[in-house]
């Protein structure tokens, strides 16, 4: 027994979980992580590929590297806690299943780290490496929440490793150029409504003839409330590269530009599902219990079955533009210019490895700009403070959206510090706080009859705290 349209729409919602492997509540617009460094994190890093007070400066521009005359090592520790707060405005209840509440704070604490280490070579070459996680996220919403048919939970790690190598062509001008491995896992999980499965593939049979139209009433009110877990589990590894270039226009004057290149994956996995045990109120005609039993046998067999999965997705390429003036000893401004290829994710394609027809979940993403500008003031030797704010634009439309990813245009306030313990240490710390439009959604993730009607806005915000040491060898 089967339901066409059932098995249609439950297609796209499991295709909904595909969508997680580019999609996610965000430290930075879309799923990018900007904390690289706990440095420029005060400047809301507005001096970017212009930034020269330590090793982290490679991850935005490799030619940085051949700032430093002696080996440096640097360490930091993010600590990034989103709020992610949905109000609920209208939503509707998916087929046979009571509401659910608005899913409790979805954000929660998160630990980025980095490491970066320079060694130069000569006066003209340097080397370094940078470890870094570029891309990511964790969402958790409650067990029971009204969003349940379309995200649960949402886990990705990207991890980075990136060698790169300068060369100072003249004593103002540099040029440096690396090779990025990066590895990404996921671990995505959703409900699916089997009691709305069920009524469908009822639905599809009375349609056929296979059983009278009559017992659908019948089977509805002896079937409520019943939910399988969907879980995907991947993860893939790619190749990029990075170049930059630095130009020290005059004594107090620096520009620089970055670029990485994008990163394509093929995300291999296993979905999973777990289905309930059908338990049928005392009563049921042994008819509708047979049939539920025959129903739930081949959903179970023929739909809601563990299977290889694959999704194919590219990674932004990202460029900076920058610039640093030092007003005088203890003053120096700077800002930057951040794109993000964002339109390298037009759509997530989820393919069955057994062949089945795959489903497709269109995204139709933007590509962004983030602007920054900020100040930094020396006090003495020993302490330097820190400001920036940035704006950040946001990939998403309000059309082809989802609730893994409640995203919207966003501002950064930033502030931070250096305290120089020494000559050959020195320690960073950082404090940014991201406030977002409130994002509207309207969306029923293709079938509102089987995911319900996601409807309301949401309250979302990011605290950052970062720290860092970096030690001169």
């Amino acid at each position: 027994m089967t339901g066409p349209f059932c098995r249609t729409a439950l297609a796209g919602t499991l295709a909904g979980l595909a969508l997680t492997f580019g999609a996610g509540e965000t430290l930075g617009t879309g799923f990018q992580l900007n904390e690289q460094s706990a440095s420029s994190i005060g400047n809301a890093f507005a001096a970017g590929a212009a930034f020269t007070d330590d090793v982290t400066a490679m991850w935005w521009n490799p030619a940085a590297l051949s700032q430093f005359n002696r080996p440096q090592a640097a360490g930091a520790l993010h600590i990034v806690v989103p709020s992610i707060n949905f109000q609920n405005d209208g939503s509707l209840n998916a087929t046979n299943q009571p509401l659910g509440g608005d899913g409790g704070d979805a954000g929660g604490a998160n630990f980025i780290p980095n490491a970066y280490v320079s060694v130069p070579i000569n006066r003209e070459f340097a080397f370094g490496v940078g470890i870094n996680a570029p891309f990511g996220l964790t969402t958790h919403y409650g067990e029971g929440w009204l969003g349940r048919y379309q995200a649960l939970k949402s886990s990705i790690l990207t991890v980075n490793v990136n060698p790169a190598l300068s060369w100072r062509l003249s004593p103002q001008f540099s040029v440096g150029v690396g090779a990025s491995y990066e590895y990404l896992t996921a671990t995505l999980t959703q409900n699916v409504n089997y009691s709305g499965v069920l009524a469908g593939y009822a639905a599809g049979a009375a349609a056929l003839g296979q059983i009278p139209a009559a017992l659908i009433p019948s089977i509805i009110a002896a079937t409520p409330g019943l939910d399988s877990k969907a879980t995907i589990k991947g993860d893939d590894s790619a190749w990029g590269w990075n170049i930059g270039v630095a130009w020290d226009v005059t004594p107090q004057f620096r520009l620089g530009a970055g670029y990485r290149s994008e990163l394509k994956y093929k995300v291999s996995g296993n979905q999973t599902l777990e289905n309930p045990v059908v338990t049928l109120p005392p009563g049921t005609s042994p008819t509708v219990a047979a049939v539920v039993a025959s129903l739930s046998a081949t959903i179970n067999s023929t739909l809601l079955y563990n299977k290889g999965v694959t999704s194919d997705i590219t990674l932004p390429q990202i460029a900076n533009l920058s610039m640093l003036y030092r007003i005088d000893s203890r003053w120096e401004v700077m800002a930057d210019v951040q794109y993000t290829g964002w339109s390298s994710i037009p759509k997530l394609q989820f393919d069955p490895t057994n062949g089945s027809a795959p489903s497709v979940v269109p995204l139709n993403w933007d590509d962004t700009y983030k602007y920054s500008v900020g100040a930094s003031y020396r006090y003495n030797d020993q302490w330097k403070a820190r400001f920036g704010v940035a704006f950040d634009q946001t990939p998403a439309n309000m059309t082809d959206t989802t609730v893994r990813l409640p995203d919207s245009d966003r501002w950064w306030l930033a502030i931070g510090g250096e305290y120089r313990h020494s000559p050959t240490l020195k320690f960073d710390a950082g404090f940014v706080y991201i406030f977002a439009d409130s994002p509207s959604f309207n969306q029923n993730q293709g079938s509102t009859a089987l995911n319900g009607l996601v409807k309301g806005t949401y309250d979302v915000s990011t605290a950052i705290f970062s720290m860092q040491a970096v030690y001169a060898f």
